[in-house]
């Protein structure tokens, strides 16, 4: 009977051990999922611009610089694929470049590359490149005249229009303790490489 008992003791224990072993088998470890954040790359260039003449034909603007952001370089690169050819050139800045695009201004079939900058907080500036004879030429781009840098105080504008070339210049002249504004519209001609500017009159 003792023997009985012990056979039947010995059984349970089996059975209990056995069923424990099969459901600490079935659960799985928790594994938590890492999420890996991908670095963020950071624009080295201050400036940067790709402008297509046609197709395989491409110039790019990159500008850059450390500290301040008023010094440093920029430079210009000439792509073309269909020929092999690759060309640059490289430019000291003092300003911040805002702004590039190309003209033929005076339709000679050579791209000219336009590039915007402050050269203070609110006065604008261009330099133009032409691309020409398998190289860069630069054309000086005048300054205002004595006229209308009377009352000039900044925030001028260029801006395209029809394929011509404009410049809005705020005048500011004060009469009798009353301050005006009077905005003058001047429109660039290129000839020869060299730029001539004319106020632009609109009827009232």
């Amino acid at each position: 009977m003792k023997l009985n008992n012990a056979f039947k003791s010995l059984y349970l224990g089996l059975v209990a051990i056995s069923f424990l072993f099969a459901c600490t088998s079935d659960e799985k470890p928790v594994t938590t999922a890492k999420t890996e954040v991908a670095p963020v790359s950071k624009n080295p260039f201050p400036f940067y611009k790709s402008i297509e003449i046609k197709p395989g034909f491409n110039f790019e603007v990159v500008s850059w610089g450390k500290g301040i952001d008023t010094l440093g370089g920029y430079l210009i690169l000439m792509s073309d694929s269909l020929k092999n050819n690759y060309k640059s050139i490289s430019v000291e800045r003092e300003g911040v470049i805002s702004e590039a695009w190309n003209m033929d201004l005076d339709n000679d079939g050579n791209p000219e590359i336009y590039i915007q900058y402050l050269i203070r907080k609110n006065t604008n500036d261009l330099n133009v490149y032409e691309y020409a004879n398998n190289g860069f030429n630069k054309i000086s781009f005048p300054g205002l005249s004595s006229e209308n840098k009377k009352g000039y105080k900044g925030d001028d504008q260029f801006y395209i229009k029809n394929g011509d070339l404009f410049r809005t210049v705020p005048i500011v002249t004060i009469d009798s303790g009353k301050t005006t504004t009077l905005v003058k519209t001047l429109q660039y001609s290129l000839r020869g490489n060299s730029f001539a500017a004319s106020e632009v009159k609109y009827k009232e």
